[in-house]
């Protein structure tokens, strides 16, 4: 029985004040279906968060920034999350969605709130607690 917790890494991206998030998709089984979430994901085996990070980007908008800061990590039983952060240089619109049901930048106060409006989803979506908690404290930081 493996007892080492699951390892993710995930990036707060950010422009003009707001945070790109991702609207996971509706599937059973996922941690969190159709609620607000950060991009990234589990690490590989042998992986580093630095590699993980850049590799889930890539992967999942198409863009990885040019510069990513290790923010620190957030743990659930578990769990281990390596938090990055990192300025969002192109704009939404150069991203390509290869993950989710959806994906915006969310303002302070949509994040405080707890929930967005998804276009795609035609209706207001909630943030998953951890990923609200993990924006909140970059915004806390003074990121962004």
């Amino acid at each position: 029985m493996d007892t080492q917790p699951t390892q993710v890494a995930l990036a707060v991206l950010y422009r003009e004040n707001r945070y790109l998030m991702q609207l996971r998709d509706r599937i059973p089984g996922i941690l969190y279906p159709g609620f607000w979430g950060l991009f990234g994901g589990h690490l590989e085996r042998d992986e580093s968060p630095d590699e993980g990070i850049r590799r889930e980007l890539l992967e999942e908008i198409g863009y990885c920034p040019p510069h990513l800061d290790k923010f620190g990590c957030d743990s659930d039983p578990g769990i281990v999350r390596h938090i990055y952060h990192g300025a969002l240089t192109v704009p939404l619109e150069a991203l390509i969605l290869g993950e989710g049901w959806d994906m915006g930048l969310m303002t302070p106060e949509q994040v405080r709130a707890g929930e967005a409006f998804s276009v795609n989803a035609n209706e207001v979506r909630p943030l998953g607690t951890p990923h609200q908690r993990i924006v909140l404290s970059v915004i806390n930081a003074g990121l962004g």
